[in-house]
């Protein structure tokens, strides 16, 4: 962790904000506006990219894989430039925290994939790299976003290890942690052998 310095109510404004920010369901916003239904009753229930794809329409899930991982990375920014490292820590923290329990989706959100990577991204882009990286590789391998999302989220604080950002190791571990723990369903399904992979329109 960065050393604090920000003041207690700075730090608060900033996890606030930060956790709103993180909250918008883009993925329900971009199916409802195309007219695709109500995301929460497709596919896996999921409010994230993966289950969007299901709708088969590619450019939804794209839109909404970009605008999931600019709520993480947007929020450390701007903290970090208005405040300072620490505000940019607890940032990422809290918007990653509103994508997984969004106030305006009755605290049922997504499993947070896409806003941990941006999130990764803009606290220190080696290690967002890295895991984007790990997460594409496995995925090519494998074909489960599941399983991708799960080696990407494990092997992060290692990521930042290797790579000299020991700051944002605790961070790291903490929301590989939340990662790890939304997909408990989807590791069930992988021992099992009935997780679909990506691109398939049923759960």
């Amino acid at each position: 962790m960065p050393d604090i310095t920000s003041s207690p109510l700075a730090l608060i404004i900033v996890a606030v904000l930060a956790y709103l920010l993180g909250s918008v369901p883009f993925g329900v916003v971009i199916t409802r506006a195309l007219g695709l239904g109500d995301l929460r009753s497709i596919g896996s229930g999921n409010i994230g990219a993966t289950n969007v794809l299901r709708t088969g329409n590619k450019g939804a899930a794209a839109a909404t894989l970009i605008l999931d991982a600019a709520k993480g990375g947007v929020a450390v920014l701007i903290a970090r430039a208005v405040v300072g490292p620490d505000a940019a820590q607890v940032a990422g923290l809290c918007a990653f925290l509103g994508h997984l329990f969004p106030v305006w989706l009755g605290f049922r959100g997504g499993k947070g994939v896409a806003t941990f990577l941006g999130t990764l991204l803009a606290l220190a882009w080696p290690v967002g790299l890295a895991a984007c990286a790990t997460w594409a590789a496995t995925a090519a391998l494998t074909r489960y976003s599941s399983l991708s999302a799960l080696v990407a989220a494990v092997l992060a604080p290692v990521w930042a290890l290797a790579l000299g950002q020991g700051t944002i190791v605790a961070l790291a571990i903490l929301l590989a942690a939340l990662v790890v723990l939304r997909h408990s369903a989807n590791i069930a399904r992988l021992r099992a052998g009935t997780e679909p992979k990506i691109g398939a329109k049923t759960s």
